[in-house]
């Protein structure tokens, strides 16, 4: 990690596991659909999100995604890699799809967050991970680079964010274990 003046963490599935039924979320999220008699152009979730604004639903869809996270977090279980945050030597920030409140959550339950100088999640800015946008929010939090800042995680996602963003990636284990 010396090589860099920063480093930007995933959050689920790289340092914690987020005891979230996804499943489950979706179903809530379809729910939201039909309760507001629209029929839902998908049954994936991060579609479901990312198509609410074009039915005025974002506030309700984001709120029964948060819901279920911030539960999760807070049966989260410590994943090993998170030893390393506690051994890093440069400023450590965490980028996320999960919502911001999830993560702080998460990181407190688990003796991270005063380790932790930026948190961004899915609603913190307007994007979200694959765009640059939330990694580099975070690394201006951390006031470095992206050329000198590594991005860990655990999907092709955060490596496609990663590549957009300029920064340097390294996958947590032998490499993807999510889109």
């Amino acid at each position: 990690m010396t090589d860099y003046d920063a480093v930007v963490y995933d959050l689920d599935g790289t340092l914690v596991d987020l005891n979230v039924d996804w499943n489950a979320v979706a179903l809530d999220v379809l729910e939201v659909y039909a309760s507001a008699a629209v029929d839902a152009p998908s049954r994936e979730l991060w579609d479901l999100l990312a198509a609410a604004s074009d039915f005025d639903l974002a506030p309700e869809v984001e709120a029964a995604i948060a819901d279920h996270e911030r539960e999760g977090a807070r049966t989260s279980r410590r994943l090993p890699h998170a030893e390393e945050v506690l051994a890093c030597e440069v400023p450590a920030g965490v980028c996320s799809l999960n919502c911001e409140a999830a993560c702080r959550i998460a990181l407190e339950r688990h003796g991270l967050i005063a380790e932790i100088e930026a948190i961004v999640g899915r609603d913190t800015v307007e994007t979200r991970k694959p765009d640059p946008e939330p990694l580099l929010e975070t690394i201006r939090g951390l006031s470095a680079t992206p050329d000198r800042t590594l991005f860990v995680g655990d999907s092709k996602r955060d490596e496609r964010t990663a590549q957009r963003a300029g920064t340097d990636f390294e996958y947590v284990g032998n490499g993807p274990t999510r889109v």
